[in-house]
């Protein structure tokens, strides 16, 4: 009996590509953040306290600037010394979005839970949103706790369910009621309404 949401998170991450971070340039690095602070070489060197040529150097990858020389440079583009050799994270929009109409997820059925995998045809994502119909009435029916790595968000959608956890009192949450809690601590959640219910779960994946 598999029940472990580990599967999805499985399926979610396959199909992606492992990216690899590119050696840094120290002297385009240097350049990027005196043209960010809008800084002419005169101005940077000016702030950091070196010379015009030591900076341009420097920028141009022709000379291997001293830890005395870095930490000034630091202090000129008010930055610590090892954000200097910390890759700028990714800016501006990717663009990404990934629509998936009602129905029409992949479906992954257990036999305490049926999962509805939604934004499949994202790769690389950050969180595994599903829609879960919850069949389990009993505690029983499970082969002790579920666990996975990340964190966890619960929101019910129609019904009621009971949601145990390792380290917390059953608590009952109804449509609108939500959860959220960490995904390496033992939990499983049944039904307690006539009909099954159904809630979103959204998983971090990092």
């Amino acid at each position: 009996m598999e029940a472990d949401p580990k599967t999805l998170i499985r399926i979610a991450r396959e199909g992606g590509h492992d990216e690899l971070a590119e050696p840094l340039d120290l002297g385009q690095r240097v350049r990027d953040l005196r043209k960010a602070q809008g800084w002419t070489l005169e101005q940077a060197a000016g702030h950091a306290g070196l010379a015009r040529s030591t900076l341009s150097k420097i920028e141009n990858g022709q000379m291997s600037p001293t830890y005395v020389a870095l930490k000034k440079l630091a202090e000129g583009l008010q930055i610590s010394v090892p954000q200097l050799f910390t890759p700028p994270s990714k800016a501006g929009i990717n663009g990404r979005m990934g629509v998936t109409l009602s129905g029409e997820g992949a479906a992954h059925a257990t036999t305490t839970y049926e999962h509805e995998l939604l934004a499949g045809s994202l790769k690389q994502k950050q969180m595994l949103p599903y829609r879960a119909r919850i069949r389990a009435r009993d505690m029983g029916e499970f082969e002790g706790w579920i666990r996975h790595d990340g964190e966890e968000f619960l929101y019910v959608l129609t019904g009621i369910v009971r949601l145990y956890t390792e380290f917390y009192q059953p608590v009952e949450l109804k449509r609108g009621d939500s959860a959220y809690y960490d995904g390496t601590m033992g939990h499983n959640v049944i039904s307690i309404s006539q009909d099954d219910a159904t809630i979103l779960w959204v998983t971090s994946l990092i």
